[in-house]
């Protein structure tokens, strides 16, 4: 991934060096494992964890003559211990392993790594989600569906639904990086031909990780796919975040908007420019996530017992996926945290079709009060349609029509008109969201 949308912490997890590093755990794991069957000599494998070491330089060097990563790591750390004065240890080094015993078992290491640190995102993001969520809980708002206004919510409300389901994707990736945390020494074809089970189990748990029950010489790709969906969908959460946003930011709209610092510009052309341009961020790197997801379902079949068609297209998406959902997640807590709401225009536009958006309450209270439903929605619809063409007030018009006063009297209507009726429930929704709420 590009530095632009690269965050240090998680860039370092991808690097070459931290990969080589766990790549060295993973070898060093296995052979104090083998020394501990009494299969290799203990003082082999003291001295492979006193002086094994690499350096990224040096394997790529070699790699440029041999054309293979992992012969070229190994040989890069055998000349660590010839250089000194170990070069018997090394020959311990590796030792029945398979290239994917390494890879795989190392990038559940990597993957659990970068699965922490996006749990913190996700925990950070709901946080900033519930505070703002209570701070506007009470902000009248209109409703909008298929984009057009529909009845009053509040902005709280709003930020309470994406709460929700950050709090689903913190679930789904528990869930997805417990299925990666796997790993397997069980060789070339997964039949332990040189490694048995229990050398498996002890390296595995040295590591941290659990046995992959069976493996060919991969572990299974829908454990993958598996997390890079769940990746997927926080990226869809973020783009639904900045995409609501971006719609409030609008000039006709203009109820909330993206933080705007002091000396930014917001285009070349025009100086009264503030646009939205961290959601349309978020929007746009949403979509490689997502389409990061399709790759790792082709990952999943593979000829026989493995060829390396994943190998490479997970050297792009898995850290590519791991970096910008990072970058997703700071970046939309930070859109969260700086968002600019405006409640006073919120209430304009709800006032703007001069209630108009009351007409469902007012359909309802006709027919609970004895007027057939069809005759009320025709009789409601006519007076919605006058107003919405010719710009009336529609509570005035309602209030002048005979058929309707022969069934609710003033109060009655007034009683239609009733944000506070409307929004009734807020409080017990935010129970409802809030009430086992971990973040608290």
């Amino acid at each position: 991934m590009i530095a632009r949308y690269t965050r240090p912490e998680m860039g370092a997890l991808w690097s070459d060096e931290n990969k080589y590093r766990q790549w060295l755990e993973v070898e060093l794991a296995a052979s104090e494992a083998l020394a501990e069957l009494g299969v290799a000599p203990a003082d082999a494998a003291r001295s492979l964890r006193e002086h094994a070491g690499f350096t990224v330089a040096r394997i790529d060097e070699i790699e440029r003559e041999v054309r293979h990563d992992v012969i070229a790591f190994t040989t890069a750390v055998s000349e660590t211990m010839k250089q000194k004065g170990h070069a018997g240890a090394s020959r311990w080094f590796h030792y029945g392993m398979t290239s994917n015993d390494v890879v795989d078992t190392a990038q559940a290491l990597q993957i659990r790594q970068s699965a922490e640190l996006l749990e913190q995102g996700l925990r950070k993001l709901a946080a900033a989600l519930k505070k703002r969520a209570f701070e506007f809980r009470d902000c009248v708002q209109i409703g909008r569906t298929h984009g057009v206004q529909a009845e009053p919510v509040t902005f709280g409300w709003k930020l309470a639904l994406f709460y929700d389901e950050i709090g689903r994707n913190q679930q789904r990736l528990a869930f997805a990086a417990g299925q990666i945390r796997y790993g397997k020494i069980s060789g070339a074809v997964g039949v332990f031909a040189h490694i048995g089970p229990q050398a498996e189990e002890r390296i595995c748990a040295k590591l941290g990780l659990m046995p992959a029950p069976i493996a060919s010489q991969v572990i299974s790709r829908d454990r993958h796919a598996a997390f890079i969906s769940a990746l997927a969908l926080i990226s869809a959460a973020c783009e639904k975040i900045a995409l609501e946003i971006r719609q409030l930011q609008r000039t006709e709209v203009r109820e909330a908007e993206e933080p705007f610092a002091a000396g930014q510009k917001g285009s070349s052309a025009m100086p009264h420019k503030r646009n939205p341009v961290a959601c349309e961020q978020i929007c746009g790197l949403a979509r490689v996530v997502r389409a990061n997801a399709q790759a790792a379902f082709e990952n999943i079949a593979l000829w026989h017992e493995r060829d390396i068609s994943h190998s490479s297209a997970e050297r792009v998406i898995l850290p590519d996926s791991c970096i910008l959902t990072d970058y997703l997640l700071a970046r939309t807590t930070w859109l969260i945290e700086g968002m600019r709401v405006y409640p006073e225009r919120m209430r304009r536009n709800l006032d703007l079709t001069r209630g108009l958006v009351f007409s469902g309450q007012l359909l309802l209270d006709l027919a609970a009060a004895g007027m057939l439903r069809e005759d009320a929605y025709r009789i409601v619809q006519k007076h919605a349609m006058r107003c919405w063409e010719e710009g009336g007030d529609f509570r005035a018009s309602i209030e002048a029509d005979q058929e309707i006063r022969a069934v609710l009297g003033l109060e009655q209507i007034a009683e239609a008109f009733s944000i506070d009726r409307q929004l009734g429930h807020i409080s017990q929704i935010f129970d409802r969201v809030f009430a086992h709420d971990h973040q608290s």
